[in-house]
């Protein structure tokens, strides 16, 4: 397709899944597609990861996994950009199919599931609205630590969710967003330093870095852009608080657009927090209040809003100095 044609199905897809999310009706027929690439990970998990082969066996086994996983992925997404534009139609099919891999409703909607539990003063339903999209334990969090972790996933997931996948789809079509989306939800399923993915998952969390460098940095600009736009966040707290506290995070992504919404907002998240029992002693990202409650929750909606809209006009932008 033309650069035009990447443009049009891009702010098609954009809006399709601002609309739409992901219809319960469908998805409870049929396999998300990320729920297929999962099940293929699992696969080669099983069948690769075995606890008597050595550390460089199980590492040289993740690699080819990732390999195999990543590249199938690209396949797909080449057969279904051919076949798209085969059709009269194609640009709307293609962008109801990119739409697929964005998470803006859904994030928003989970988010903000939190939010209203939190306002409510609901510390059970808040929990149970936080394990949907956190790992640790929801049971050993309070109210404050609740609105602080869905912060910190709107802000992640913001990048990971919406921007990355836009950024791979400009660099290289449905195949590259496909295969991103693929190497993403490996580095979610393995990519840990546990006893058992630490070799396995080895290349799945190297390769994920890699993959969210730019996005990262460029999710944090567009959460600053955003700032300066709303009146009651602040622009330039966000981006020097980028820039002083994202290295610090344990991620070498997570902590630019998780850094840049705690600046805007004024306050302060991450820190320690445990997983699994484990104390996971992370370092705060801002410098402002810790107490954060629902408003903060919904400043930061605001914020993601505002940003996820920003990202048509540096699309147009984009292709406009391209053409």
């Amino acid at each position: 397709m033309e650069f035009s044609n990447n443009l049009l199905v891009l702010i098609l897809a954009i809006i399709v899944d601002a609309v739409a999310g992901d219809p319960r009706w469908l998805y409870s027929r049929i396999p998300h597609p990320i729920v297929v690439i999962g099940h293929q990970i699992e696969l080669l998990d099983r069948f690769f990861n075995r606890t008597h082969y050595s550390s460089v066996t199980r590492k040289l086994l993740g690699v080819i996994s990732i390999l195999i996983i990543v590249s199938s992925a690209w396949l797909i997404g080449w057969l279904i950009a051919w076949s798209c534009n085969q059709v009269s139609f194609g640009v709307v099919l293609q962008a109801l199919i990119v739409s697929i891999f964005l998470a803006q409703n859904s994030l928003y909607q989970h988010v903000a599931s939190v939010a209203k539990a939190c306002k409510a003063d609901d510390l059970i339903d808040a929990r149970s609205q936080i394990s949907h999209i956190v790992g640790r334990d929801p049971n050993s969090l309070d109210q404050r630590a609740i609105g602080r972790a869905a912060i910190e996933s709107l802000s992640e997931n913001f990048s990971d969710g919406v921007v990355a996948p836009i950024f791979w789809y400009v660099v290289g079509g449905l195949p590259a967003l496909i295969a991103y989306k693929a190497l993403n939800t490996s580095d979610s399923m393995i990519g840990y330093l546990t006893d058992k993915y630490a070799d396995f998952g080895w290349c799945a969390a190297r390769f994920d870095d890699a993959a969210n460098f730019i996005p990262a940095r460029l999710s944090a600009f567009i959460i600053t852009i955003a700032a300066f736009i709303i009146p009651s966040a602040t622009g330039n707290r966000a981006f020097t608080t980028a820039i002083r506290d994202a290295k610090k995070h344990r991620s070498k992504n997570a902590g630019w657009p998780e850094a840049a919404m705690a600046g805007a907002l004024g306050i302060k998240i991450a820190g320690p927090r445990n997983y699994d029992g484990i104390l996971v002693e992370d370092a705060w990202m801002g410098d402002g209040i810790a107490n954060v409650d629902a408003s903060h929750i919904f400043m930061a909606l605001r914020i993601y809003c505002v940003a996820c809209i920003l990202n048509v006009f540096w699309l147009i932008l984009f292709y406009s100095l391209n053409f």
